[in-house]
């Protein structure tokens, strides 16, 4: 730690897009770290050559940005502890497994892959549990020189202890502790001359200073080896805090079966970042039982990572959709224009460019549909029945309310009344329709949803008389006598 800095990463791999659990995660490192007038940093974890892409780094970078994680050290913005990419750093670790080795701390080996495999099939069979016995740790010097001489593939091992506890203090978990005759002695440079991830997290972490490490708790089963590393190096260990993972419905890791996965995605669907945000920040932290909506500033003040829950944090579609239509009520009309404008041609019911007329009438249609669009990409499906000549009844919607006996005459008499009306809006309209309710002696639901179902073609739309209104009174005369004429 630097000083008593509080510096916290986030570190994705770019080997596909960020998976909200990432982004959760890299959401947590942020806000303690704002919290605490600390660091954040971004590295990225690059060394998987045959996975990695620059499709998906650029994927990272922009779903950061999105979310609005800015880092203070890292791609693009720089810093006193780069490179930041791991696959930039090679000759760092290649320097540190050197050190090990010449502490007699780590040792090449040599085994094969083939003898690897029958070494533990071998331990199975005989009801010990599969690791590394340990075997090229008795290699003498000169064996081993001569074998390098020669070009003989090799790794190079950790040499782990092989008795006592080690113990991660976790500040989500409390302490947990592992039996150290479990844990085998794992590899730090591959064959390739690159390291494991165990070993580069490890060096990056000590030489970016990195105080604490919050990640998720699929990373717990690798702290002990990192622990056991900072020991043999003379190196104080961050303080852990492994976070609960992000599961599906049926309480599984949450993967792509059950829905959208990756931030990229979500933003493609066109849900607000203050949205995405505010949520992902509720899968497995709470300030308290109640408050749900939190503004940036808010989560930055009352974030800590104590608050943060070790079970299992279960994604709700449905609670994403109901908060982001929250912080649409508080976007400005032009701001919603713009975001279901895109949506609006991709369905085909406008094309661009547009004008002036049909912006207004766009604008007077956003406005009208309100809250009922929780995401701006299912506006075509609130509003496309404005943009048809005819509609398409939805069958149980007509059968229940256009088939009723009263129902022919009633529009009979509504189209004749309407279509007298020389301004054709809410204050001329709504007495109309609530004299004609009166006239036949009957409840105002009773005519008023069969017009809707006439007109919109379902039981559900904006406020009738705005969508009268928006129609205008031509299509409106057409739609009742089209369904009069259809269902009496």
């Amino acid at each position: 730690m630097a000083d008593g800095e509080v510096r916290v990463r986030f570190a994705p791999s770019p080997t596909g897009f960020l998976h909200v659990g990432g982004a959760r995660t890299a959401l947590f490192n942020w806000l303690f770290a704002r919290n605490q007038g600390g660091k954040f940093i971004l590295r990225i974890e690059d060394t998987d050559l045959e996975r990695s892409t620059e499709e998906s780094y650029q994927a990272i970078i922009d779903a950061m940005k999105w979310l609005g994680l800015d880092w203070d050290e890292g791609p693009i913005v720089g810093g006193d502890y780069g490179p930041y990419a791991q696959s930039e750093r090679r000759d760092l670790y290649r320097e540190w497994a050197q050190r090990l080795l010449q502490e007699g701390k780590a040792y090449y080996c040599f085994c094969s892959s083939e003898m690897l495999t029958g070494m533990r099939e071998e331990q199975k069979k005989q009801g010990k549990d599969p690791k590394y016995d340990g075997r090229c740790k008795l290699l003498l010097p000169d064996e081993v020189g001569h074998r390098i001489a020669e070009g003989q593939p090799h790794v190079i091992r950790f040499k782990m202890p092989q008795e006592g506890e080690t113990v991660v203090h976790d500040i989500v978990r409390g302490d947990v502790t592992f039996n150290n005759t479990q844990l085998d002695d794992f590899v730090i440079i591959k064959s390739d001359g690159y390291p494991t991830y165990n070993f580069a997290v490890t060096v990056d972490d000590a030489l970016m200073k990195i105080s604490h490490v919050i990640r998720g708790e699929d990373h717990l089963s690798n702290t002990p080896k990192q622990i056991r590393l900072y020991h043999e190096l003379g190196i104080e260990p961050p303080r852990y805090a492994h976070v609960p993972l992000i599961l599906g419905e049926d309480k599984t890791r949450l993967s792509k079966r059950h829905g959208a996965t990756s931030v990229g995605q979500f933003k493609t669907d066109c849900y607000l970042p203050e949205a995405m945000v505010n949520y992902l920040a509720l899968l497995g932290w709470a300030y308290d039982d109640k408050t749900e909506l939190f503004s940036r500033d808010d989560l930055v003040q009352k974030f800590s990572l104590e608050r943060v829950s070790s079970t299992g944090a279960v994604f709700d579609y449905a609670k994403l959709q109901w908060m982001n239509a929250e912080y649409m009520k508080h976007r400005s009309l032009d701001d919603k224009v713009t975001l279901v404008l895109p949506h609006l041609e991709a369905a085909g019911l406008i094309t661009s460019p547009l004008d002036d007329e049909m912006m207004q009438f766009i604008r007077q249609l956003v406005e009208v549909v309100g809250e009922r669009v929780k995401v701006a990409n299912q506006i075509p499906e609130h509003v496309g029945f404005f943009f048809t000549e005819d509609v398409d009844y939805d069958p149980e919607a007509a059968e229940k309310f256009l088939k009723q006996h009263y129902v022919g005459p009633a529009f009979k008499i509504l189209e004749e009344r309407l279509s007298a009306l020389e301004e054709f809006e809410q204050a001329t309209i709504e007495p109309v329709m609530r004299g004609l309710v009166s006239e036949m002696g009957m409840k105002a639901r009773d005519l008023f949803q069969p017009v809707r179902v006439a007109l919109t073609g379902t039981r559900q739309s904006p406020g009738l008389f705005e969508v009268m209104v928006l129609l205008g009174k031509d299509k409106v005369l057409a739609r009742l006598r089209r369904a009069r004429k259809e269902f009496s």
